[in-house]
């Protein structure tokens, strides 16, 4: 049995799954599908009818055959995925940075919702919530018990509806109900500011569609406000990923035109890409230069990179590009390494595939996928050591997750060592105060110990280099 087919296609890089991914270059379906395997697929419709006859209760066949794809494509990698229309929606406002909701960035504390900060002019801006502040309730459903995802949910919802929120806030020792009318919010993923005279510092929290646009409108006012910069700082802590574009674009806003940024290689032709620090390879989606305006002195300025665990796909592209360019010292811990190629196709107009079909590379040919990047100089989270690193699950912690294409995987010992002595330090502190560990600072803040080492770095200053870091072998360093 066959059938021939052409579907649409993007290719995208993601973070981890159910993180963001990315849509990025047209790629099609093979003209015609491999014979399928008749006894096999007479197995899967018998399982199907007995499941349909036999059953305690009566199931719906369409959510039968949904979650059989499902089921199929989680089988292969943590990154494949079957999107249904609501997974598919959830799917789309991550990579575009839209959403409705009441416009905050939130962490949790002690079992509540803490408001890490209101995005500016949101609903929750406007009305007056601060950083800080505790969510004890959303509408008449307390809280605490609740995770993260299952608040963020609950105070999502259509545009015009209201929401209220019951905040307790600390320093005012104070509960008070606030109504909220949800309307559509844009995430900033930029932030930037000069931290003293002379030294600048970027955030880039996920690539998203309007983040290069705002990179060079940040990046242009601090050069406003310091035209005479000795130094910056690029922030991808954390940075999950998102839009290829963006990382060849932020890339290419540091170094020479032309250059490579990222390759990618696969079994599709249309997945064998080399992607340059040139125009057309990052504005696709833009259509004008975003970098066109940028001062001719970012090429130059002294720069540092910092990166952690947590950051993936697309922010290890930077990473890696401006480290084998020799662009940018690279300062923190090992990177996530998530070096794999997704393409997302759409099968309807509301569900969608999402496979992996090739892993990328760095300019030198280094394969990222389940190594990451390694620093140029390893740094702690904190004064104090790593309190939290250890215990975050990186790309090679995944099940089913792909190496990088050749030899036999090994299980990490020492890494496996330390997550027990980092989780066992952690009770035993809380055993001692009866008191959660406390929460790292703010990323930019003046107690940012990373930060602090960064701006050492571009002083000629010395750098208090961890004691405890080192380097995850990769499984394989060869492209395939």
């Amino acid at each position: 049995m066959t059938s021939k087919f052409k579907i649409a296609g993007w290719v995208a890089l993601g973070a981890l799954a159910g993180g963001l991914t990315t849509m990025q270059f047209g790629a099609t379906a093979r003209s015609a599908m491999a014979p399928l395997p008749l006894e096999e697929m007479q197995q899967l419709a018998a399982v199907f009818g007995m499941v349909k006859t036999d059953y305690v209760e009566p199931t719906d066949e369409k959510k039968l055959i949904s979650d059989a794809i499902g089921g199929m494509v989680a089988g292969l990698d943590p990154h494949s995925v079957y999107f249904d229309k609501a997974s598919f929606k959830e799917f789309r406002e991550g990579t575009t940075g839209k959403f409705v909701g009441v416009g905050i960035e939130i962490g949790m504390e002690d079992g509540l919702v803490k408001i890490v900060s209101p995005i500016e002019g949101s609903p929750a801006f406007r009305a007056g919530l601060k950083t800080g502040d505790l969510i004890t309730k959303i509408d008449d459903t307390f809280v605490k018990g609740l995770t993260m995802d299952q608040a963020v949910k609950r105070m999502r919802g259509e545009p015009g509806a209201k929401v209220v929120l019951t905040i307790f806030r600390k320093n005012e020792n104070r509960s008070f109900p606030v109504t909220i009318v949800r309307e559509e919010i844009r995430v900033q993923s930029v932030r930037a500011k000069l931290i003293e005279p002379g030294y600048g510092w970027v955030r880039v929290s996920q690539f998203q569609d309007r983040t290069v646009e705002d990179f060079a409108a940040k990046v242009t006012a601090l050069y406003k406000e310091d035209p005479k910069l000795k130094g910056l700082v690029l922030d991808l802590r954390n940075d999950p990923g998102g839009l290829l574009e963006g990382a060849i674009a932020i890339s290419a806003a540091f170094l020479p035109a032309d250059v490579t940024v990222v390759s990618t290689n696969g079994q599709l032709p249309e997945s064998k890409q080399i992607f340059k620090a040139r125009v057309e390879d990052y504005t696709r989606r833009f259509g004008a230069d975003p970098l066109a305006k940028l001062p001719a002195a970012l090429k130059k300025v002294p720069l540092v990179v910092l990166v952690n665990e947590g950051s993936a796909s697309a922010s290890e592209i930077v990473a890696g590009a401006l480290q084998d360019h020799k662009r940018a010292t690279i300062l923190g811990a090992q990177t996530f390494g998530k070096g794999s190629v997704q393409t997302v196709r759409q099968l309807t107009a509301d569900t969608a595939l999402k496979i992996t079909t090739a892993r990328y590379y760095t300019p030198s040919g280094r394969s990222i996928q389940a190594t990451g990047i390694v620093p140029d100089v390893m740094i702690d989270e904190s004064a104090e050591g790593n309190v939290y690193s250890a215990l975050r699950v990186r790309e090679a912690d995944l099940e089913k997750h792909i190496g990088n294409g050749q030899g036999k995987e090994e299980k990490d010992e020492a890494r496996e060592k330390a997550r027990e002595e980092a989780l066992k330090k952690l009770e035993e502190a809380r055993g001692k105060t009866n008191e959660p560990p406390k929460p790292l600072p703010e990323f930019g803040s003046a107690e940012d110990f990373p930060l602090q080492q960064a701006l050492n770095q571009l002083k000629g200053k010395p750098v208090m280099v961890s004691k405890t870091l080192t380097e995850r072998k990769p499984e394989d360093t060869k492209a395939p």
